[in-house]
């Protein structure tokens, strides 16, 4: 494929420095798609795209986005020339529960960088989306936003948040014919830098490349909401149809 040709089939990657996003790069290089790296570390951004661009000969570009400054989000939209097909929101903070529990700030950062920051980006997608007819947006929640639990209900409340937004835009891009694909991807426990810190069980415990080839595989498809690995659709099903009177007596 030409560079011209991969331009035209552009992705912006937003969080485009965690371990899912470059997973999901790198899958989304290898066929062709050319690549905008989005976050605050730019220096980081810039070795990753040279590493992208060597290895899949593709174009990669980087580009400054701050997800707690909204106000900036529009400008940041504007400056993406030409504008990219498809947006994968990557951007996420797990944050520190027991100190979002002490301190508001702490807690609005979590809910400002999963929720708030993310809607604001992706509106100026799905404006230019629906103008445009066509596009996709893979939004990356978290099957912690399925039932609020007592160990990260911060996190989980800004997942939950963001996948019903999700579903709304999906909603709203059906009702109106457009061709625009918004999908849902609801990870269960990933080796990340995020998780580093917490006792994951092994056998529930994904790699970022095991979730950039599920997401791929619902891109190819028509799936709407996936669940990576595919068990935690089974496993976030029990949770949600415990009874409360037994759930909040779980230490999940």
């Amino acid at each position: 494929m030409t560079a011209t040709s991969a331009e035209q089939r552009q992705v912006l990657i937003l969080g485009g420095t965690s371990e899912i996003a470059l997973a999901l790069a790198a899958a989304l290089a290898s066929r062709d798609f050319g690549l905008i790296l989005a976050g605050r570390d730019s220096a980081a951004l810039e070795r990753e795209a040279k590493d992208i661009e060597l290895r899949y000969e593709v174009p990669v570009t980087v580009a400054h986005f701050e997800a707690l400054d909204p106000d900036s989000h529009a400008d940041f939209w504007q400056s993406l020339q030409p504008a990219p097909q498809g947006v994968v929101c990557a951007t996420g903070l797990l944050g520190d529960h027991n100190d979002a529990r002490r301190d508001f700030d702490h807690a609005r950062r979590i809910l400002d960088t999963n929720l708030t920051g993310c809607i604001s980006v992706l509106d100026q997608a799905a404006r230019h989306f629906e103008q445009a007819g066509e596009g996709f947006i893979i939004g990356i929640s978290s099957v912690a936003g399925d039932r609020g639990r007592a160990s990260n209900y911060y996190y989980g409340a800004a997942k939950a948040g963001f996948s019903t937004y999700l579903s709304g835009l999906r909603n709203h891009f059906a009702s109106t014919g457009s061709r625009v694909r918004v999908i849902t991807v609801k990870p269960g426990f990933v080796a990340t830098r995020m998780t580093a810190n917490h006792d994951t069980p092994a056998l529930l415990t994904a790699h970022p490349e095991q979730t950039a080839r599920d997401i791929m595989r619902a891109l190819q498809g028509r799936r709407d909401v996936i669940y990576t690995r595919w068990y935690w659709r089974w496993i976030m099903l029990i949770i949600r149809l415990l009874p409360e009177t037994i759930f909040k007596r779980t230490k999940l």
